[in-house]
């Protein structure tokens, strides 16, 4: 198996007891859809127990959508993207070291354009439900003083702005 970050991703959001095997097929299913086409076959797949459900030969980790959300929400991260969530859900400082690409071709269900832990929408906190997108760290953050961080620009735009989570998402679909 191939080392990954994916104990500490575990941690903070396992909350369903370990899967039985019909489940697999729906839940490598569920992951996949987050990945682009030409790297469906290469991802490594895990469930949020840290269990290999497909090696693969990328560095992309793909993850069904977590057990506690409702709706669709699974995602594809190389290894930067892997570092980036076990910093964010352990809430430690980040700083990226590479160039980091992350998928959620499926869409999410929402979070907080401006606060990282906000767990449900609010009059003051942007809640955004994304469509298909991307996201994108990067080591140099004055890169994302060029992007917008509104949501509605039409574009890329920078979440979670002025944090050490901050990331440019990237729209590629349209928003439910």
């Amino acid at each position: 198996m191939k080392p990954v970050t994916a104990v500490a991703l575990s941690g903070a959001l396992l909350f369903a007891a370990a899967v039985p095997a019909s489940d697999t097929a729906a839940m490598l299913e569920d992951a996949l859809s987050a990945a682009p086409p030409t790297l469906r076959d290469k991802v490594t797949v895990m469930d949020w127990n840290n269990n290999v459900l497909k090696e693969g030969s990328s560095d992309y980790t793909c993850f069904p959508t977590p057990p506690q959300l409702q709706g669709k929400a699974p995602m594809c991260m190389d290894g930067p993207w892997m570092a980036w969530a076990d910093a964010w859900m352990n809430k430690k400082p980040f700083q990226a070291k590479a160039l980091g690409i992350s998928y959620m071709l499926a869409g999410d269900e929402g979070a907080s354009n401006i606060d990282p832990y906000a767990e449900g929408p609010t009059e003051d906190n942007q809640w955004i439900k994304e469509g298909p997108h991307l996201m994108i760290i990067t080591p140099d953050r004055a890169l994302l003083d060029s992007l917008p961080t509104d949501p509605g620009y039409g574009g890329p735009y920078v979440m979670w702005k002025g944090t050490p989570y901050e990331h440019i998402m990237v729209p590629v679909g349209t928003r439910d």
